[in-house]
């Protein structure tokens, strides 16, 4: 299925996490192990915002298809700001991660005015609704990651 034979708002899901991926591994790659797990002045770590992404993506789509988080995801959820991981590891989790996503969201076949509940409050929301706030919730923390990378970039700098 091409991309123009995706509905708007599915599509915009899609480009959001193109964007996301495009944008990641730019300010990504090039950081050292240490760089990759830095917190200069307290901000997060880019690879706790790379593995939140992944995991969040596995998260909100899960209940986008009606289910409810598992004990794995719970564990995962706790320990995203754990600084340990190779820069290879982190991003293969997160290549993985928005592949699984797109192909996900393109298996959904629920009208968006469906409605999904999330969290444990089960908070009742539609399925357009959750998908839009996949693409702005990564693009948000697309936005955390690039700070912190050039953070660290201005800190090398000055070494």
């Amino acid at each position: 299925m091409s991309r123009t034979e995706v509905e708007p708002i599915r599509r915009a899901v899609l480009h959001a996490l193109d964007l996301a991926e495009e944008d990641l591994y730019r300010w990504s790659k090039d950081l050292s192990q240490e760089e990759l797990h830095a917190r200069p002045h307290n901000l997060p770590s880019v690879a706790f915002q790379l593995r939140h992404l992944a995991r969040s993506l596995d998260r909100l789509l899960t209940y986008a298809e009606g289910g409810s988080l598992t004990e794995v995801q719970l564990i995962l959820l706790r320990s995203e700001a754990d600084p340990q991981g190779t820069s290879e590891e982190i991003l293969a989790e997160l290549g993985g991660a928005l592949a699984a996503t797109r192909d996900r969201i393109l298996a959904i076949t629920s009208d968006f005015g469906e409605v999904r509940h999330v969290g444990r409050d089960r908070l009742p929301v539609t399925l357009g609704g959750l998908l839009v706030h996949v693409a702005d919730h990564t693009q948000r923390h697309v936005g955390q990651a690039i700070t912190t990378a050039k953070v660290i970039a201005a800190l090398r700098q000055k070494d």
